[in-house]
């Protein structure tokens, strides 16, 4: 029994117990050209995990889409296709970008965050319907879907920068 070189490849033969020859194939490394490179960081940096600005405004519109409805009602149709479009987005476009999502999706900030604008959002009506100014009209709801709408994109956007700087911290992310 022996073996035998084929360029890129080694074969050698053993007896299997049934007295059967197999032939076993070995890849044999070959001289690289060129510098050698060092290790690659494998691990993504902060501007490829960061969600766009855009993605942000998606999300604004959503949270203040209550507020919207009770100013226009016939705008529901283009609410659902907004977030059936979000939704899209992040699947495909955002694809990435997930494992930030996942995390702010999973972190305590987020829930804090959206806990907040619930808060916000029921004690705001309650606190005005007490003082005899409650919401009635088209107007005050549009601004009060503003309102919601910014809060949310800027409270994303602590929680994002939040939690990328954590990773940074624990040396998951690149800064």
């Amino acid at each position: 029994m022996g073996s035998i070189g084929f360029g890129t490849a080694a074969t050698s033969t053993f007896a299997a117990p049934a007295a059967a020859t197999v032939a076993v194939v070995e890849p044999v490394a070959e001289p690289v050209a060129g510098p050698v490179a060092g290790p690659v960081d494998e691990r993504p940096s902060v501007a490829e995990m960061r969600l766009p600005v855009w993605f942000f405004g998606f999300e604004g519109v959503l949270a203040g889409a209550f507020d919207l409805l009770r100013a226009v009602p016939s705008a529901w149709p283009a609410l659902v296709v907004l977030a059936a479009v979000n939704i899209g987005v992040s699947l495909t476009l955002m694809r990435r970008r997930l494992k930030l999502a996942k995390l702010l999706w999973r972190g305590k900030g987020t829930r804090n965050v959206a806990f907040g604008l619930i808060g916000l959002r029921l004690g705001s009506h309650l606190v005005l319907g007490l003082l005899g100014t409650a919401v009635d009209t088209a107007l005050g709801h549009v601004l009060f879907a503003l309102v919601m709408s910014t809060v949310t994109v800027a409270l994303l956007a602590y929680v994002q920068r939040t939690a990328l700087g954590a990773l940074v911290a624990a040396g998951k992310a690149t800064a």
